[in-house]
């Protein structure tokens, strides 16, 4: 692929809605173009201990973050038209559909792919396992920051670029 977004959610809790950091890549021509990443207040407004054991954020980082509608108004302009990526996309796809939904925004007709089903069907047999961290090394990644939403939407940018073709 030349031109797409890829895209990862963290969220507070179990509720798809509870975004709380985005990182965004944006590829055009095969090249890195732009890249975004905010902290965000989620809804609802709790962690769980076990969402802070994957990503270290707790409401003390989030609790001067601005709600997901801000955030959105910067992130959308730099997608727009562009197909959306990323690894197990069903999880950040149905996150952006539960907090358009949480704020009774309009849901656009976002088209996502994914690096993960794409990693199952040509690296069948080739990789221990199809995880972000493991792709990512395959495809010359170091993916050392693993669940901040920046670096795993690099990695899934630098995946996608070298696996990904449009489904």
């Amino acid at each position: 692929m030349e031109n797409f977004a890829a895209i990862d959610f963290e969220t507070a809790n179990q509720c798809r809605s509870s975004v709380c950091s985005v990182g965004v890549v944006v590829v055009r021509g095969g090249q890195i173009a732009d890249t975004f990443y905010s902290l965000i207040y989620p809804r609802p407004a709790f962690f769980t201990y076990w969402t802070t054991q994957v990503h270290g954020l707790t409401m003390r980082d989030v609790k001067n973050a601005p709600l997901f509608p801000e955030v959105w108004e910067k992130v959308a302009p730099m997608i727009a038209g562009l197909p959306l990526v990323a690894h197990n996309s069903p999880f950040d796809e149905g996150c952006l559909k539960a907090v358009f939904s949480e704020y009774g925004m309009d849901y656009p007709a976002y088209r996502f792919h994914c690096t993960c089903r794409a990693s199952r069907r040509r690296l069948r047999g080739v990789l221990p396992n199809h995880q972000l961290q493991t792709v990512a090394a395959y495809c010359g990644y170091d993916l050392t920051n693993h669940h901040h939403a920046l670096a795993d939407a690099e990695a899934c940018a630098w995946i996608a670029r070298k696996i990904l073709l449009v489904e």
